[in-house]
Formats: structure tokens, sequence, C-alpha cells
């Protein structure tokens, strides 16, 4: 297929006069063409399409039809149904009365040139822009950021469901490419093993049987793997994508050695992050937060958030769901700065800060990064008219590298370390002989008695250490709450996301097409919120039970 751009003529005479009539107040596919024109210019699309062939149908129209199919949550079927059938998408995409429309597998191959060309974020982009030509959108101001949770397209798997349907789908491709091949490998007992998909499979009971059973799993899943890789074998059957990710998923789970097949445990796993939860996702990875656990991605999504200003959606990350979230603090901030739409203060929670953060968005990108950080961890608790044992109360000598205790006791030594993160950090100890005799001790420190130091501070490098004290100070005054209060809104965000768009469930496999349909129903978002804006509806109010209000009114 070829590019090639069409001019914008404007609706059809018939179809706007139609429309008009049959849609007085107008509908939101008629107000958006009013309001912004055709939002998408297939240029934008160009490095998509070769430049001979037969032509493209317009990338801009299907950006648009993709929108609005997460707008209306519809599929991809039914949202070429909708070109063809509804006036007002006509109206919206400058199409005759009588147009054809297009058949709908054309969407599914419009998403993937996106992603092979690196155009996820075009979509999202042209509606941004289009705001900031109509002085919409404005960088400075202040911005928030909150991730979700978003499920992978597949089933969660325990290990031994996992190896299982590994092997089994690694048999069943091999079974279908090269039967004659595969059939000299198997017996009945393997047909009763992996005939059936894994989760109509009845696990034996008990432990020690349960592990005999996943051994024998591993042990039948070398038997193929070396097979494959004998000489004799026909070379193309190693580039079988279901048995390149059986090697792959077979690394991760056993041992082979002298002894035999053996099931990984514990450490001897590869870590999380790096192991494969599904044969059918690679990308997905099985995350927890706040004791909920689930297999597939997160969606980080980032807004504008000042008061009676139209808010909209500048940024959308997507992760697999054992990236914490102070590791996407600084790519946000980048991709805002790329936008030219940075913020003068971003607001988030305290999954995003550290005081390396607080110093890297002020000194790199200009602005104040609000958020709670971690409290001291000092275990002993403060009486209203007792000491103040913790960090803050010990008075930090840089220069001399020296700390002195609230008794006046000085550390006898500093130590620069390096944490298994890579953050620096400075370990500073007092000596047993101080704090042992010492009448705080048993509120200051748990060191033994016969140890050779006493309380012991884990520092920071000293301008983020100075950084942290001075928010921990902060966050506990009214002024700063009151301040901060401003990010709660950002759930209200995630929620419309989740019941207008399905945004914690991703249509397909994969972080890169589950990354591009976060970036459309982040877009759609800013199309439902541009029409809500330029009419007037107001911001819905937090919702309150009859019970919550009866128990507000007592």
């Amino acid at each position: 297929m070829s590019l090639e751009p069409r001019p914008d003529d404007g609706v059809p005479e018939l179809t706007a006069r139609v429309v008009r009539a049959a849609f007085p107040k107008g509908t939101l596919a008629i107000r958006i063409r009013e309001a912004l024109g055709l939002v998408f210019d297939d240029a934008d699309f160009a490095e998509a399409f070769p430049g001979r062939g037969r032509p493209a149908i317009s990338p801009g129209a299907l950006a648009l039809v993709s929108v609005l199919q997460y707008a209306e949550g519809l599929s991809d079927r039914q949202a070429a149904d909708q070109v063809r059938a509804r006036m007002d998408w006509k109206f919206l995409l400058g199409l005759e009365l009588d147009d054809p429309g297009f058949d709908f597998t054309v969407l599914g191959d419009f998403r993937t040139r996106l992603i092979e060309h690196g155009l996820e974020e075009e979509v999202l982009d042209a509606v941004l822009a289009r705001v900031s030509d109509a002085g919409l959108l404005r960088a400075g101001g202040r911005q928030r950021t909150d991730s979700t949770h978003v499920l992978a397209a597949v089933r969660s798997l325990n290990r031994m469901e996992f190896v299982g349907e590994t092997l089994r789908a690694a048999l069943e491709a091999v079974a279908a490419a090269a039967p004659d091949w595969l059939a000299p490998l198997i017996d009945s007992r393997w047909v009763e093993r992996y005939g059936a998909k894994i989760d109509s499979y009845r696990f034996p009971k008990g432990v020690d049987v349960r592990r005999e059973w996943a051994e024998q799993v591993g042990r039948d899943g070398f038997v193929v793997l070396d097979a494959i890789n004998a000489p004799g074998a026909p070379g193309w059957l190693r580039q079988i994508p279901a048995v390149q990710v059986l090697r792959r998923a077979w690394g991760e789970q056993y041992h082979r050695d002298d002894e035999g097949v053996r099931w990984r445990e514990g450490k001897d796993l590869p870590p999380g992050r790096m192991r494969l939860a599904s044969p059918y996702d690679l990308d997905a990875r099985y995350g927890i937060k706040r004791g909920s656990g689930w297999t597939g991605y997160k969606a980080h999504l980032t807004e504008t958030c000042e008061p009676d200003e139209l808010h909209v959606i500048t940024n959308v990350a997507t992760t697999d769901a054992t990236v914490d979230d102070a590791e996407m603090t600084e790519t946000v901030h980048r991709r805002l700065d790329k936008r030219q739409l940075a913020p003068g203060e971003h607001v988030v929670d305290a999954g995003y800060v550290t005081a390396a953060h607080i110093l890297t968005a002020l000194n790199n990108h200009g602005m104040t990064l609000l958020g709670p950080v971690n409290l001291d961890t000092h275990h002993g608790k403060q009486d209203d008219d007792g000491p103040d044992l913790s960090q803050r109360a010990f008075t930090i000598d840089w220069n001399q590298r020296k700390v002195t205790c609230p008794r006046g006791a000085v550390s006898v030594s500093w130590s620069d370390q390096v944490k298994s993160s890579g953050t620096p950090i400075t370990r500073v100890q007092f000596a047993a002989t101080d704090c042992r005799p010492c009448p705080l001790r048993s509120a200051c420190t748990r060191a033994s008695d016969k140890g050779r130091y006493g309380r012991s501070l884990t520092l920071l490098p000293r301008e983020q250490q100075e950084v942290l004290e001075q928010r921990r100070q902060e966050q506990r005054t009214e002024e700063w709450k009151k301040r901060y209060d401003i990010r709660a809104g950002i759930e209200g965000t995630i929620s419309q996301a989740v019941r207008r768009t399905g945004i914690r469930r991703t249509r397909c496999a994969g972080r890169a097409k589950t990354h591009l349909g976060n970036v459309l129903a982040a877009t759609a978002l800013n199309i439902i919120r541009i029409d809500a804006w330029l009419n007037g509806t107001p911001l819905g109010a937090t919702r309150v039970s009859h019970l919550a209000r009866l128990a507000l009114a007592a």
C-alpha cells in the first residue's frame, strides 16, 4: 500500500445537511469535527507507508476510528460497521453518506504499521497539538501522575500450569508442522498429559507427587529439545516460536546435570522481571502491589490538573508489572520535556518520589516534584514529652565526616558504600561503649550489647540527605497537605479510563501492542474531555454513598 495524503475538503454538503437535521443538538463526533477539524493529518503517518503501490485507506481516518472505538468500547468489526452505518461518524471523517467504508481487518494492519515504525505516540501527540493550538494547553502549571495495573490477555498460571502449558503449546505446534517427525517421540502417556489445555488437567495431590509430575514434564521437554537439536532433525524446527519459548522456559525452570532433571527453587530461579509468566505473552510479568498480584503490565497516566482549566492526559507509559513506579519518574519527565509540556509542579504519590528524583526534577527539568518521601524508619516510638531519637535529631558534620547524637556522643565510623541498586550511601556507626551506658539506649538502638558498635545511621549523599530531611519536615505541615490534596484527582482519571475504555485489561499480547492500546485509550479520554469542556459540562463530583452521607450529616 502507498500513502497518498488526501486534502481536507471539509464535510460533504449532503452529509452535513442530513446530519445536522438528524442531530440538531449534535453528538461527540459532530462537535469534535466542528471544534478540531479532521484531527489527524495523513502526513503524520507517512513513515509507515511506502511511496509506491496501491493507494492506502487514509491513515488519518483509521487513527480517528481507532480512537473512537476505544471511546465507545467497540471491537474492530463493530468499529468498521459504525463507519458504514453512522452518519455522525461519516460527518467526523468527512465522508459521503454512501461511502462503503473498509474491511475491519484494515484496523489491525494499521496498528501493526504504527508499532513497526515507532509511531504509537503520534495519535496522542496530534490531539495535544490541536488542543495547544486552540489555547487550551500550555507548559508549566500543575500535572499529576499515577499508575494502574493492566491484565494481560492470557490466564494467570502457577509454575506447574506454566511448564505444562508451555510444553503442550510446543508439542501442538510441532505436531501441526512435522507430525511424522514427532510421532516416534511420544506415546499414549504424553497424549494423556498434554493432549488438552492444562487448565482442564487434574493435578495430583501431595507435594512430593506434584514435584515428581513437574520433573516428569521437565524430562519430557528435554526429550523434545534434544531431538530438535539433533543433527538429523530439520533445522527449521528450531525456528518455531513455541519451540523457542520452550527452550527459554526450560532454562528458567529446570536444572539438568548428571543427577537428572531438577525443579529450580527459591533463589535458584531467575528474578520475576526476567522470568516468563505465560507462553503466549512473552512480555507479560507477574507483579505484586499492596498485596495484590496480577500477570500483565502497568499503565502510567499523566494529566494536567489546573483548577478551572481543561484536564487532558499528556503522557502514557507502559511497563511490565514488575517495574517500580520510581523507575518511571525520570522517563515521564523526559517525555513531557520532549512534548514541550513539562509542568512547573508534578504531583505524584510516594512510589514516584526519592530525594534523587526531587533534585533531578528541579535541576534537569526546572520542575518541583511534589510527593511524600518515606519517613524515618527508626524503630523507637517518641512520646510527646520524650526525646527525639530519629535521624533528624542527629547533627551531621559533612566536612569532618562525623555525626553527633542527641546525647553528645560522636560517631566512630563513617563508611561510603553502594547499595545493590547502585545508590551511593554512607553508613555511620557509634561505639558500643558510648551507647551501652546511655539511659536512652533501649529506645535508640537494637544493637547487641556484645557488639563493637551501637546505634547506626544510613545517609544519602549530602545534597540528597538535606532535601530528604527538608521534605520530611514540609510534609508534616497543613499547608503542604492542602497543596498535595490535588493528587487525589488522578484516581478519578484512572476510574474514567477503566469505565470508558477498559484500560485494565489489554486486548492484545505484547507490551508494544498493549502500549498502543493505552495510548488510544488515553486519546479517547482526551476527546471525551474536550467535548465536555466545549459543552460546559462540569467535572463529576466525588460519589458518596447514602450511608456515608448520613454519617457526615450526623
